[in-house]
């Protein structure tokens, strides 16, 4: 099993940044496939970023392309988020999410591959 805390959201300006950490407590975390999600008001929640094991595969979301980055340290058992130039329609609970993967590149990217969840972290940006 794996326990996963965020952390590192907060209020910002449109245009602004933020960098988003996970930490990840447990066995072989270099096993999973994880991946960031976010949840807005009244909407559902939605994948916005994934990498793989090995770190060669990622994958985001249209709406986030460019302007988040995401990446992990195995060797600190940490996934991160980096989010450039804001939006306000970013405004939303982060969450991270692991699951074990059998191949070092596999990428998972819909919320019910995913079994292991953070409480999440919130992110809110002015306009």
């Amino acid at each position: 099993q794996v326990q996963l805390v965020e952390s590192g959201g907060g209020l910002v300006q449109a245009g602004g940044s933020l960098r988003l950490s996970c930490a990840a407590s447990g066995r072989s975390f270099s096993s999973y496939t994880t991946a960031w999600f976010r949840q807005a008001p009244g909407k559902e929640r939605e994948a916005v970023a994934a990498i793989s094991r090995n770190t060669v595969s990622t994958h985001y979301a249209n709406s986030v392309k460019g302007r988040f980055t995401i990446s992990r340290d195995n060797a600190k058992n940490t996934v991160s988020l980096q989010l450039n130039s804001l939006k306000p329609e970013d405004t939303a609970v982060y969450y991270c999410a692991a699951v074990i993967a059998s191949l070092s590149s596999t990428l998972y990217w819909r919320e019910r591959e995913y079994n292991y969840w953070g409480q999440g972290t919130q992110v809110t940006v002015s306009s």
